[in-house]
């Protein structure tokens, strides 16, 4: 039979929970059950981080309302039906009346209301709902084609780990400093590392993107274990630089986000002298509350400057004109001018595509 419903105190307000102790992650080696209650009470627990996160930011739900069971699911797309978890990014029916929402342009041109946080009743409701991930666009609503983040996602690929990702950082940070730009990292809740830093929002998604390339490409040249390769099978033992996660309506999972793991972990801000220290696999839904009374949010620091692309922009143009060119956008996105055949190196034929990256 199922819990009765409980009601639980988010800021101003109270947020009716239904079902408390579904089980969301099951107990396991790393320690008793996460309940669906425990689930609202730690994004309530930790609404000073979360709201920096997400505040006035169009913001995707990964939901698992049915919680993280072995053989689960994540949808990829929309033919994945059979699928227990997916993305949602327009507002659900039943939504509160103080759920606010930014009307959001994807790249096939079509729109959508995505949902706003302004208050942590807003994310509590959401956790209610099944969301064990938040996925905050790098915009304000204020302007929402403009981002005020530059996102770097450092991604081990196979061979390599998160040490691996932390001395990429750190070479990461240098660089940013050498353009008057300040990072701040956070764990991605698995073995990755990203690394956010605060802009102006006065340059377009594209912009921003050719911004994360030329990065990348310039830790690239100093870092042998970094790349910027789009295809996997030329990516090596490697950290890849997924400067695609600064295109429009992608997203990556926000600083104090639970993610869909066994030990239910927290995508974690780190301050720089700690980032080398720490393991990852210890932040989790239990222990992050008590680390964020204790040590603050180091993503605070984000919002004391925010920074212009203009030499990022200008090591950009300076490898067009050495050229480095274009790079793969996602799949699902339009082919965009300039970009290189989309086709596997190994696979590809040289004569059926001509030099705009078009087949023949």
């Amino acid at each position: 039979m199922a819990t009765p419903a409980v009601e639980l105190p988010a800021g101003d307000r109270t947020v009716r929970v239904s079902s408390p102790d579904r089980v969301i992650f099951p107990a396991g080696e790393h320690g008793p059950a996460v309940t669906k209650r425990e689930v609202v009470q730690y994004y309530v627990d930790v609404a000073p981080g979360i709201m920096r996160a997400l505040g006035e930011r169009p913001t995707a739900m990964e939901r698992w309302p049915a919680g993280v069971h072995p053989g689960m699911r994540l949808a990829t797309g929309p033919g994945d039906k059979d699928a227990e978890a997916f993305y949602q990014k327009r507002v659900p029916r039943g939504a509160p009346d103080y759920l606010e929402t930014a009307t959001i342009t994807f790249p096939s041109g079509r729109t959508a209301d995505e949902m706003v946080p302004t208050e942590i009743a807003v994310v509590a409701w959401a956790a209610q709902m099944g969301t064990l991930t938040f996925h905050p666009w790098p915009v304000r609503r204020t302007d929402v084609d403009r981002p005020d983040e530059l996102r770097i996602d450092l991604d081990p690929q196979p061979g390599t780990g998160f040490a691996d990702a932390v001395r990429a950082a750190l070479g990461l940070r240098d660089l940013l400093e050498e353009v008057g730009l300040r990072g701040v990292p956070k764990t991605s809740g698995n073995r990755g590392v990203h690394v956010y830093a605060r802009i102006r929002p006065e340059w377009e998604f594209l912009e921003v993107r050719h911004a994360a390339i030329a990065l990348g490409r310039e830790l690239a040249r100093r870092d042998p274990g970094v790349t910027t390769a789009w295809w996997k099978e030329e990516r090596g033992e490697r950290v890849f630089v997924d400067f695609n996660q600064n295109c429009r309506d992608r997203t990556i999972a926000s600083a104090w986000s639970l993610r869909p793991l066994p030990h239910a972990p927290v995508s974690m801000p780190v301050a720089w002298d700690d980032l080398d220290a720490v393991d990852p696999r210890d932040f989790t839904i239990r222990t992050a509350p008590a680390r964020l009374a204790e040590h603050g949010d180091p993503m605070a620091a984000l919002d004391e400057a925010a920074g212009s692309l203009a030499p990022l922009l200008a090591w950009w143009e300076r490898d067009l004109e050495a050229g480095l060119g274009e790079l793969n956008f996602p799949p699902d996105y339009p082919k965009m001018p300039g970009e290189p055949p989309r086709v596997q190196p190994s696979k590809k034929v040289a004569e059926h595509w001509d030099e705009h990256g078009n087949r023949r």
